[in-house]
This record gives C-alpha cells, sequence and structure tokens, in this order.
C-alpha cells in the first residue's frame, strides 16, 4: 500500500517525516491537499492511486495550476496527474513530464497504519494560520 516516490525523491535537505494522518482515511479520496506553512508553493497532494500513495509538489510547475484537480490516468503503465489548466501530465512516481518540465516529488511511507511524508516542514488538510512557521 505505501509507496516511495521513484526517481529524484524530493528536495530532502532540512526534511523530516512528517505525519500527515492515517491511511484509513487519507485512502478515501485520489488527491488531498496537503497545506504547508512555509508558503503555498511548498504546499502538497498526497495521492492514493491503486492503492498506493504518492506525494509531489500542490502547483503545476507551468503556470501554478492545482494538480489536486487535475485528472489522474494511467497510460503504458504509468500513472499521471494532468493539470486541469494546460493539461501537462507528470508522472506520479518521478514527477517527469513528456516535456522539459517536472514536478518535485516527496517520499511516503506507512507506519502502524498511518501515512508519512519527507518534506521540510509540518503538513495540515487546514491551511496553517499566517503566522504560524514550520
Amino acid at each position: 500500500m505505501a509507496s516511495g516516490s521513484g526517481g529524484d525523491e524530493g528536495n530532502t535537505t532540512g526534511a523530516s517525516w512528517r505525519l500527515v494522518g492515517p491511511a484509513s482515511e487519507l485512502s478515501k479520496k485520489p488527491c488531498r491537499l496537503m497545506y504547508s506553512p512555509l508558503d503555498r508553493d511548498s504546499d502538497v497532494c498526497l495521492f492514493f492511486v491503486k492503492g498506493q500513495f504518492f506525494a509531489m509538489d500542490a502547483r503545476c510547475s507551468h503556470s501554478g495550476g492545482p494538480l489536486c484537480e487535475g485528472d489522474i490516468e494511467e497510460a503504458d503503465g504509468v500513472l499521471q496527474v494532468f493539470c486541469p489548466w494546460h493539461d501537462y501530465g507528470y508522472d506520479l512516481k518521478t514527477g517527469k513530464s513528456g516535456t522539459s518540465l517536472e514536478q518535485q516529488v516527496y517520499e511516503v511511507k506507512l507506519v502502524d497504519g498511518d501515512v508519512y511524508v519527507k518534506h521540510a516542514s509540518h503538513l495540515s488538510l487546514r491551511p496553517f494560520p499566517a503566522n504560524q512557521k514550520t
């Protein structure tokens, strides 16, 4: 059920394993927006597709489109999310696209039924207050 994000597994400089919640709840939707207190560009999409969790930056690297609102499709054995703004597709495991664009991906693990994402800040299903930091 757990998935490590393949390829370049996120910028782990200063990153720690962050508890994001129980797998039983997080697996009920194909995508959840996880908020970061750092800034909007540090938010993460947590995907649950075909029994696996994947995590990547929430905003499309092309123009900042909301990837959690994109379609998730499988083509030739590759699970991809497509940006709803301009239809750029990104591999959920590697963050790579068919162009030079690439999304930052993050490692995901399951421990005792809880989902953890390796990220530089805490992550939450609710936005952080404007004055709160990591």
